[in-house]
């Protein structure tokens, strides 16, 4: 799997090195020189050049890659016209472009990008959930629907996953069980045990009620 980022600013150059660490093959791009050789040594090609050039791009593979991400987004004209050309001109499948606010974010998918992020307002949102919900870490996939990990009752310990009856009994669903850093997958005859951390899947609010037994 081969991606390429475009843009190393914090964001972009994180992204980079951090899917390089996962043994994905990036190829990382930038119009600094000095943040190129910086980040060249970590991932598997660093290049150099004016990131609108089209015919460098093209001459690079970037028309070749699956995926694309456009880390720029300071500069509201660029992302667009970047985002733009990987879509209309190199047909590249996916791009996942970065927007600085939803009206930027609503541009860049009406031009074609497959996916927009907004880092500091999903890090905001992150931010707020585990400072005003019971749960430090819940992953809200929707506003609704969430996923985290809860302390096992003590009325849980001994119990088998079947036995519990979460569905029934909460309107949740148990995905995993957490051991130290460990997540096993939820085999049905699972004892639980004291220490042991239920990894659930369901509605916010049916999930604070299952936390409260």
């Amino acid at each position: 799997m081969k991606l390429c980022v475009i843009g190393l600013g914090r964001f972009g150059y994180q992204v980079a090195t951090g899917l390089a660490e996962n043994g994905v093959e990036v190829m990382a791009i930038d119009s600094n020189e000095s943040i190129v050789a910086s980040i060249r040594d970590q991932v598997t090609q660093a290049v150099c050049l004016r990131v609108t050039d089209e015919a460098a791009l093209r001459n690079l593979g970037v028309d070749e890659m699956e995926t694309v991400i456009v880390a720029l987004a300071e500069n509201y004209a660029q992302s667009i016209l970047i985002t733009a050309l990987l879509k209309k001109h190199l047909k590249v499948p996916t791009v996942i472009a970065r927007a600085i606010n939803d009206i930027h974010a609503e541009i860049l998918t009406l031009i074609g990008a497959d996916r927009t992020i907004l880092p500091e307002k999903e890090i905001g949102m992150r931010l707020a959930d585990s400072l005003s919900s019971p749960f430090p870490d819940l992953v809200r996939l929707s506003k609704d629907f969430s996923v985290t990990p809860l302390d096992t009752p003590e009325s849980f310990i001994g119990k088998t996953i079947h036995g519990l009856d979460l569905t029934h009994r909460f309107q949740v669903t148990c995905i995993g069980i957490k051991q130290g850093e460990a997540i096993l997958p939820p085999h049905p005859e699972y004892v639980i045990k004291a220490g042991d951390k239920i990894v659930c899947a369901g509605n916010t609010e049916d999930l604070e009620r299952l936390a409260e037994e």
